[in-house]
């Protein structure tokens, strides 16, 4: 079996069409066909699928499926093995996040990496949702909760904290908040409720805070309404720091915890290069997290 063959077949496998696999392997649409039907016929198997919708796993391709995968890491493992220099680790590692986590925290922790290994690519992706790594839609990801399902390996990062916020500015110009009964007279700001892709995040109901007056998906842009003094919203306490003029509301009544966790695919335990990746990962991300919150 030709090893270039299976990785085309984990590429239509992941991006379930011709057209996207042609562009994760840098080659046309066409060719990506001729190369799965000639796996199929190698194989005698039919492995996909063929719709409308796209290219769907067949039970022979979902049998092939971990032996590919254990092959692309054995391959990785040896190029790591056979072409690493001093310790340094050099490709490409593209880490999926939730947007608080991916615009306050991500970044500092990622520029110490790549000083580490100045010829490693980074790349965050920032999206409000869960993402799927069988894909390859990213090498590690940070969630909010720990998946239940799935081939994959999970461990707890580290406790974050929340508070309700607000700009000075505007609490100055707004009725006084001493109690969670105040808050009815002032504006909500928050996740578009039938937007919250896990329930980790649906805050409000743990605040006494009224409805959401202002909204978005993002709480990168929840954040810049608050420092736009348009209202009250809760938000991370490590985003705090770069904030000028926010502060916490009631800290002492509303207080949320909730955590970080580091899912990887379980394939890439047997990697060094991955291990190393995810340490320094987990290291700094605990760090940066602890030191953002220590200044609020």
């Amino acid at each position: 079996m030709d090893w270039d063959d299976l990785r085309v077949f984990l590429a239509v496998a992941r991006t379930e069409s011709l057209s996207g696999a042609g562009k994760t392997l840098r080659c046309d649409a066409a060719t990506v066909g001729r190369r799965v039907t000639r796996l199929e016929e190698a194989l005698k198997a039919r492995l996909f699928l063929r719709s409308p919708q796209g290219y769907q796993l067949t039970d022979a391709g979902q049998r092939l499926l971990p032996h590919a995968e254990a092959a692309e890491t054995a391959m990785t493992a040896a190029g790591e093995d056979l072409g690493g220099t001093a310790g340094k680790i050099s490709g490409q590692l593209r880490i999926g996040a939730p947007d608080g986590c991916a615009n306050y925290v991500l970044p500092q922790v990622c520029a110490a990496i790549s000083d580490l290994h100045p010829d490693l690519d980074i790349q965050i992706v920032a999206l409000p949702r869960v993402f799927n790594l069988s894909r390859r839609e990213a090498d590690l990801v940070i969630g909010v909760s720990p998946p239940t399902a799935g081939r994959l390996t999970v461990q707890k990062l580290t406790d974050y904290h929340l508070h309700l916020a607000a700009h000075r500015d505007y609490l100055a110009r707004h009725p006084p908040i001493r109690s969670t009964a105040d808050l009815g007279a002032h504006r909500i700001i928050g996740y578009i409720p039938d937007m919250i892709f896990d329930k980790e995040l649906d805050y409000l109901g743990e605040t006494g805070a009224g409805p959401v007056r202002l909204g978005s998906n993002s709480v990168s842009v929840q954040m810049q309404m608050v420092r736009a003094r348009a209202g009250i919203g809760v938000v991370h306490d490590f985003a705090i720091p770069g904030a000028a003029g926010v502060v916490k509301v009631l800290p002492d009544e509303i207080s949320l915890k909730r955590s970080f966790w580091l899912i990887r695919h379980a394939d890439d335990r047997r990697s060094d290069r991955m291990n190393r990746l995810a340490e320094a990962l987990s290291e700094g991300l605990r760090r940066e997290v602890a030191r953002l919150e220590a200044l609020t």
